[in-house]
């Protein structure tokens, strides 16, 4: 009642959708929306019969006025003006306003439904790679699977890890989830390459030859060694210049991405200088202090360096997307978007206030778990999104989706509730925190429609019935992976028992891959790693039995012989999910060559080496990107999803 309107209202394309309002009782009341593009919309009071009261010595009334249901989507702004009355002055009070999609739709260039494949980026090389697969690798995937038919590549997050080494491996705890990692760069491919002199190339060249022998190795991928070589090369390739006109093109680029690229550029220029931030000098720790100020003004080159690293990024990753759609994918890159964001990240120096102070991100107890987990996750606070009309989600999610067909969304359910942490305490001692789903949801809808992409929700685990429901209401897909897709009794659901609305797999990258899991390879690692809670003869019963059940399911299917081998197996299940009404189905790379590795073994950090296994086959011999094409088990199962589904 303190407020006059809310701070931010979202509303639904198509619905007419109530604001309350409160001022003086008995002051006039004038409410009109100044669109996006301009014009102005006056908005009509609805009957609101509720009774004044007394709020801080004013008597203070409420009114309803109707949002239309024919606003155009997007961004615009509530404004009430308030007339003079015995309580005082008149005075204007504003609000964001975001009209946002009732419900996303598939493509037609999908036809119904689409097909496409998975990929960890970094682990997918070519004999040009810098030790880690890169964006040029992508617009290789890219091209050879459009050639194929696939509508897509799903990728590991691209979110930026830390600027100098060493450098987080997980994909899923990055300093900032808006801004990319450079070291997907490929240096070769920057124009101002051609810039150099002669001896300035040969220094690129050298950078490049230090790490193209890890290219053909199959031991786990060493980021730090690569971005080592491949920051010195751009730092040459950086000090060459531009032409007039690039000059201006990059200008242009950081003009559009405002005040949230200079301060990742800043952070990323103190922690080259200074170290991780928790070695930073204490007055550096506030992004808006004087001091801070005063060291942008001296490192003014370092952050115009690591804002061009962004500009690049942002060039070839759109090069990637522009060579998926030249080759025919109806979707193209499927960016992945994590659910938090390291503590000691950018994006929490930037925006501390975004955050929930002395909170972490986890799980409750479970079954698998007793003790809960925690992330290390700080959560964003649901008040300071609303006070601020969502900013922070809107240029993340249109930053992700600048060049992409869609976006799979990890963890979705953090759009509606997240468990919160407090500091000190066990993960068992935390709570719910619920957030405006309505508002979160629909905000990222009006990005992703904005782009012309889809939304993929990672629903797996503990998520309630009706936020399944009312995710497919609004035409955002699940997932659905089969080995956890089960019937009460146990038994592999059917095919016909699906979701339309999902996209389907064999696997996870939690999960071994098909060749491995089939080999009850994920026991024999939980073994190892001693992260079984029960006996380690029960587990492989289990494990023996969810086999021999999908073995059944599929030769009730008429799918699999008797003495099938490990690729008839592998093509099998494929034709099984191939079967489900699933709008979109996707091949893991790893099952296209037969590797057998995991690569993350949720519960592990130093344990074992997450998000660092290259694409092997099934002997743990390197598999490249330059060899995709000539892989006769690959081209069997892109061919065997291609014919299941008619294409």
């Amino acid at each position: 009642w303190r407020q006059v309107l809310p701070a931010t209202v979202v509303a639904r394309a198509g619905a007419q959708t109530p604001v309350v309002v409160h001022l003086p009782d008995g002051a006039p009341l004038h409410v009109q929306v100044r669109l996006e593009d301009g014009g102005v919309r006056e908005l009509s009071q609805a009957d609101d019969w509720t009774p004044a009261r007394e709020v801080d010595g004013v008597m203070t009334g409420q009114a309803t006025v109707l949002v239309p249901a024919d606003l155009p989507l997007g961004w615009h702004e509530l404004v009430a003006e308030i007339g003079q009355s015995w309580a005082g002055p008149a005075r204007t009070a504003t609000a964001a306003l975001a009209v946002t999609p009732d419900r996303l739709e598939l493509p037609a260039a999908l036809g119904g439904r689409g097909w496409g494949a998975m990929a960890q980026l970094y682990s997918t090389r070519s004999r040009g790679s810098w030790g880690v697969g890169d964006l040029d690798d992508l617009t290789e995937m890219l091209s050879f699977l459009g050639d194929e038919g696939a509508d897509f590549l799903l990728i590991n997050p691209l979110h930026a890890a830390e600027p100098t080494v060493p450098m987080t491996p997980s994909p899923y705890l990055p300093v900032t989830r808006r801004f990319v990692n450079p070291i997907y760069i490929r240096p070769e491919n920057i124009l101002e390459v051609f810039r150099l002199s002669g001896p300035r190339r040969s220094l690129v060249q050298w950078a490049a030859e230090e790490v193209h022998p890890a290219n053909l190795s199959a031991a786990p991928i060493d980021r730090d060694a690569a971005w080592k070589a491949k920051s010195e090369a751009l730092e040459v390739i950086f000090a060459a210049g531009r032409s007039r006109a690039r000059q201006r093109d990059f200008e242009r680029f950081r003009a559009e991405q405002g005040q949230g690229l200079e301060r990742f550029a800043l952070w990323s220029a103190l922690t080259e200088k200074y170290g991780p931030m928790r070695q930073w000098p204490e007055h550096l720790r506030e992004a808006d202090s004087a001091f801070v100020a005063n060291e942008a003004r001296t490192l003014t080159e370092r952050i115009d360096f690591f804002a061009w690293l962004q500009w690049i990024v942002d060039e070839q990753l759109c090069r990637a997307q522009a060579q998926a759609k030249a080759s025919g994918m109806a979707l193209g890159v499927m960016e992945d978007l994590a659910v938090g964001v390291h503590p000691r990240g950018a994006d929490v120096w930037t925006t501390p206030q975004a955050f929930a102070s002395g909170m972490a991100v986890g799980a409750p107890p479970d079954m698998y778990n007793q003790l809960g987990q925690n992330w290390s996750q700080p959560p964003w606070s649901p008040v300071y999104l609303a006070e601020h009309a969502y900013q922070p989600l809107r240029d993340m999610a249109r930053t992700v989706l600048r060049h992409a067909g869609a976006l799979r969304v990890d963890h979705i359910i953090g759009l509606f509730r997240l468990w919160w942490i407090p500091e000190g305490m066990g993960a068992d001692q935390g709570a719910y925190v619920r957030y405006d789903h309505e508002a979160m949801v629909g905000i990222v809808m009006l990005e992703a429609y904005r782009a012309g992409a889809v939304i993929i929700g990672e629903d797996l685990g503990t998520v309630e019935p009706w936020v399944r429901d009312y995710l497919a209401s609004r035409g955002i897909l699940g997932t659905a992976v089969l080995w956890f897709e089960n019937q009460d009794d146990g038994w592999p659901k059917q095919p016909e028992a699906y979701r339309h609305l999902s996209l389907a797999t064999v696997t996870t990258h939690d999960l071994p891959p098909t060749a491995g899991y089939l080999a009850d390879e994920h026991v024999a690692l939980r073994e190892s790693l001693g992260l079984l809670t029960e006996p380690v003869d029960q587990v492989r019963a289990q494990a023996r039995l969810e086999r021999e059940r999908m073995l059944a399911r599929l030769r009730e299917h008429g799918l699999l012989g008797e003495q099938p081998s490990e690729r008839e197996i592998v093509e099998a299940l494929h034709r099984y999910v191939a079967r489900t009404p699933a709008a979109l189905i996707a091949v893991a790379l790893v099952d296209g060559v037969g590797d057998r590795r995991a690569q993350n073994q949720p519960g592990t950090d130093q344990e074992y080496p997450n998000w660092k296994q290259p694409l092997c086959d099934g002997s743990g011999d390197v598999v490249l990107v330059d060899d995709l094409p000539a892989n006769a088990r690959l081209a069997s199962l892109l061919a065997t999803v291609r014919q299941s589904l008619g294409r």
